[in-house]
């Protein structure tokens, strides 16, 4: 890490919050910072960390296709929906600039004021291009940005910074200027819209929300999440949930995402012969992705091993690879032992291994047909990259540390909020739209060629 860098990013960081609370000089009073009720218990703080942060989540693998959480921006605050996505970094939200393929009404988008927009030559913009360095013709033009997914949807915005309120676990409110993605033109050629008004980006960059917390010193660089095979569950942000007992193993600190140690694969605990298994934990992904030749050679054995049980091959919409039994299934528990185990045995490790139980990597669709949630990745354009997503991380609690560059995870209890959250977090939440907007990899401006996106870029200013 340049710590050089590192320091001038936090300095200016420093001075913007002592600008805004000149404006917003109410954000931090002591109104503000008690707690939401008097039963409400306050936590530790850990070496002059407030405390952690911690949303309910809400959504589904299927038929959904996501899990999001909402969070309030602006002054006066609004609640948006985000999809939480630890495969990318920069955070985004549908905007009213106007706004191009919004699927979101013009009512529930976003409105950017001008004061607000970051500027070319501001280090958060550098983040945001990192490792790039962005194009400025001119030092106050606005920071642009760009995000090509997989399946050729793609992105287009302005850089933006505005106030975030956001609730401690112990029920203290802050109101924060953290910077973000104003997306102004989407395009996504398959088959649903954008689940949500944004996505939460949760990788390990400097871009994102959590390495901007980190930045103020109010929590630890540290998150995790716990899904819900029945839908919802919880995200938390700092350390203060972290439970012990956890299988952790390192993370590549030359990635931009959370790549683990080379992986070899076993079915029914056996070596398949399949080893050195590139593995990306994302839970912007709906399944799980493995390269052509892993897809091929474990959706084989799988076939292998129902050859003699009383299943059937059936097309179903919601996914390549399905079978049918005497009568439709109703959940995951009526089939799952048709299947064997899935394993995941990490290299350069003390044995740690992830367990892919039935349930892990099949669904039972509305028809009553259990499909395969493992898809061909290279097929998605993932190239050799294998994405171990949301379907396989249900009924874990699967922790993102990148105070210590690690990754780890337990079985748990996703279906209730932890004991110390307050009630007042428990009120429903409307739910966005149903969707999958798929894996994602984050690109910057182009600032040659006539392209059409390279047009779409540079005509709209704010």
């Amino acid at each position: 890490m340049d710590v050089k860098k590192s320091k001038a990013t936090v300095a200016l960081m420093m001075m913007f919050m002592m600008l805004f609370l000149v404006n917003f000089p109410g954000c931090f009073s002591a109104a503000s910072q008690q707690p939401i009720n008097k039963k409400s218990t306050h936590l530790k703080p850990h070496n002059g960390f407030h405390s952690s942060f911690l949303f309910p989540v809400t959504g589904n693998v299927y038929p959904l296709g996501y899990y999001s959480i909402s969070l309030s921006i602006g002054n006066p605050p609004k609640v948006f929906e985000f999809d939480i996505d630890t495969g990318s970094d920069l955070t985004w939200v549908q905007c009213d600039a106007p706004c191009t393929g919004c699927t979101k009404p013009i009512d529930h988008l976003y409105k950017p004021q001008k004061h607000i927009l970051v500027s070319c030559e501001h280090p958060s913009c550098g983040v945001v291009h990192f490792p790039e360095s962005p194009h400025c013709e001119k030092p106050d033009d606005q920071c642009d940005f760009e995000i090509d997914y997989v399946d050729h949807g793609s992105v287009l915005g302005v850089v933006v910074a505005d106030v975030f309120s956001l609730r401690f676990m112990n029920g203290s409110l802050i109101h924060l200027p953290l910077t973000f993605g104003c997306a102004y033109d989407l395009k996504n050629p398959g088959p649903y819209d954008p689940p949500a008004a944004g996505v939460l980006g949760l990788g390990n960059g400097k871009a994102s929300i959590l390495s901007q917390l980190r930045s103020f010193d109010l929590t630890r660089n540290v998150l995790g999440h716990c899904l819900s095979g029945k839908g919802g569950g919880f995200l938390f942000l700092g350390d203060d949930l972290v439970p012990s007992g956890m299988s952790w193993m390192p993370v590549s600190a030359n990635s931009k995402h959370y790549l683990s140690s080379p992986a070899e694969v076993l079915f029914d605990g056996k070596p398949t012969g399949i080893k050195d298994l590139k593995v990306v934990f994302d839970s912007g992904s709906s399944y799980t992705y493995f390269g052509f030749q892993v897809y091929e050679g474990v959706l084989n054995l799988v076939r292998e091993s129902l050859t003699e049980k009383t299943l059937d091959t059936v097309q179903d919409k919601a996914l390549p690879i399905c079978w049918k039994g005497t009568k439709p299934f109703k959940s995951v528990h009526d089939v799952k032992n048709y299947f064997s185990t899935l394993t995941l045995k990490f290299k350069d490790t003390q044995n740690i291994q992830l367990e892919l139980q039935p349930e892990a990597y099949l669904i039972v669709t509305e028809d009553g047909n259990a499909c395969f949630g493992i898809l061909n990745g290279t097929e998605a354009g993932l190239g050799d990259l294998n994405v171990i997503g949301d379907i396989s991380l249900i009924g874990k609690m699967v922790v993102y540390d990148n105070e210590k560059q690690r990754i780890g995870w337990i079985s748990a209890d996703c279906n209730r909020l932890p004991n110390s959250l307050d009630s007042n977090y428990k009120e429903e939440i409307q739910r966005p739209y149903a969707a999958n907007f798929g894996i994602l990899e984050e690109n910057h401006p182009k600032t040659q060629g006539s392209s059409e996106t390279n047009v779409r870029v540079r005509n709209r200013e704010l």
